[in-house]
């Protein structure tokens, strides 16, 4: 296993939370992005997945097994994938375009972005061996 792909990885999907909520959302002011999903998108949602990518990249930079976290952020980014499929399934995204591209942008990419993060914190997690 190549700890600085690991790191890199993990830098990566903080940089992709962290840039990509304040990009799409213009620094949380882009009320569009609210409106399609008030319940997970509010503002406080998406300071919560600010924080989680801040929690990634605290993680790039432990030293040792980060087995078990790599197993919860692989949890929480399934969570993420299967809230987006389910909006994805009964919302319209034109409907979100016709009403901001950047809202319409950052609802068609980002549960693919959390997928590819789930499976990369599940291949961390599977590459690790437990010492315990």
């Amino acid at each position: 296993m190549n700890a600085n792909l690991i790191r890199n990885g993990f830098i990566a999907a903080a940089l992709m939370n962290i840039g990509g909520v304040l990009l799409f959302s213009r620094a949380f002011t882009n009320d569009a992005i609210n409106q399609a999903d008030p319940v997970v998108m509010s503002n406080f949602g998406l300071l919560m997945i600010v924080v989680w990518g801040l929690a990634y990249l605290g993680a790039a930079f432990i030293q040792g097994n980060i087995r078990w976290l790599a197993a919860a952020f692989a949890v929480e980014k399934l969570v993420y994938v299967v809230v987006w499929g389910l909006w994805m399934s009964s919302h319209s995204l034109g409907a979100v375009y016709e009403q901001d591209l950047f809202a319409g942008v950052f609802y068609s990419i980002y549960g693919l972005n959390d997928l590819a993060f789930m499976l990369f914190f599940g291949w961390v997690f599977l590459s690790q061996r437990s010492k315990g």
